[in-house]
């Protein structure tokens, strides 16, 4: 039964990958006409990454987002450097950005990540509860155990 567990466990955390790269990638399809195959990996830890704090985290949910906004601010600087700064691929550039990081990270886009990070939040509690808890007792999630910040 533990290991049952444990695979369920890792199946969530793929899933939650697998649609955080897909919907990512749709986005910036939507926002900017085009994406690259490292913005579904990079979404994709993004959002796994929102769904960890979301199970996990004992916060208000605008502290949530701000977190969430950090951490997507501090992916986006990795896999700035190793993509457009080491290889060159180019994938994207702030450097016309005001108060830019080496081209590869702002507090425009900061901000815009803190924002998409509520609906993040909300994808993960309903996933939580229309599709990881059937046929199983239903974890709450850290929002839902603080009572007064409900998504």
């Amino acid at each position: 039964m533990q290991t049952m567990g444990k695979e369920v466990f890792h199946l969530r955390y793929l899933y939650v990958f697998a649609l955080g790269g897909t919907g990512y990638a749709l986005l910036e399809i939507a926002f900017r006409g085009t994406t690259h195959w490292t913005m579904l990996l990079t979404g994709g830890a993004c959002v796994t990454a929102i769904y960890f704090l979301h199970r996990h985290a004992r916060l208000g949910i605008w502290q949530l987002c701000l977190l969430g906004g950090g951490i997507i601010t501090a992916v986006e600087l990795g896999v700035g450097m190793a993509v457009n700064l080491a290889l060159g691929w180019d994938v994207w550039d702030y450097s016309a950005v005001p108060m830019n990081f080496l081209g590869q990270i702002c507090p425009m886009f900061s901000a815009v990540w803190v924002l998409l990070t509520l609906p993040a939040l909300k994808l993960c509690r309903a996933l939580d509860k229309y599709i990881f808890s059937q046929g199983q007792g239903s974890e709450s999630c850290a929002v839902n155990k603080s009572g007064s910040d409900r998504l």
